[in-house]
């Protein structure tokens, strides 16, 4: 099985395979001090401590080596500013794609490299065949990126209860089809 690069450099900032245990301390300083700032959005964050921390990291590792999650650090200048993630859908030819910043790092274009990052990444690996990316209705930022990436939205699924504070129950799905190739010796 051919496996996504562990390293992506995206100009200012970088895209890195988590490191295990290594990167405790800057992983549970990145939540921590992102935890308000997720708290509306990612039903997750109530479940946040230390244990979770290493949990997440631990998983992170094994579940790389399965295909299931390919989990990134966001990197710059050597210092965690969010995290970007691909994992299986419920298709095995269908990825989906999650990211979050540190509040600081946003409303910089962060988030949308690095999701380009992961799609450009994604479908170079033959059996990818389409990308999503999921979001409660009623975050418009998180909308903001499939929209600029060329996703079409192609449902909404009813999640009850929501899944966050913020939510509003309805899941917003959005699709990105591989490329077509080039087809040799054609003239535009």
């Amino acid at each position: 099985m051919e496996r996504p690069r562990q390293i992506i450099e995206c100009g200012d900032f970088v895209l890195r395979s988590w490191r295990g245990q290594r990167d405790f301390a800057a992983a549970f300083t990145l939540i921590e001090e992102s935890v308000d700032h997720l708290r509306p959005w990612e039903a997750w964050v109530t479940r946040h401590s230390e244990e979770s921390t290493r949990d997440f990291l631990a998983e992170s590792e094994s579940k790389w080596a399965s295909g299931d999650v390919y989990n990134y650090a966001i990197a710059q200048d050597g210092t965690l500013i969010g995290m970007c993630q691909t994992y299986r859908g419920a298709d095995p030819q269908g990825r989906r794609i999650g990211y979050w910043l540190h509040p600081a790092a946003t409303g910089q274009g962060i988030a949308t490299r690095a999701a380009t990052a992961m799609v450009t990444e994604m479908f170079t690996l033959p059996d990818v065949e389409y990308l999503e990316i999921t979001h409660d209705l009623a975050n418009t930022s998180s909308a903001a990126i499939p929209r600029r990436l060329g996703f079409t939205e192609v449902r909404r699924e009813q999640a009850t209860p929501p899944a966050a504070p913020a939510g509003s129950g309805i899941e917003v799905v959005w699709r990105l089809h591989r490329p077509a190739p080039p087809v040799n010796g054609s003239r535009e």
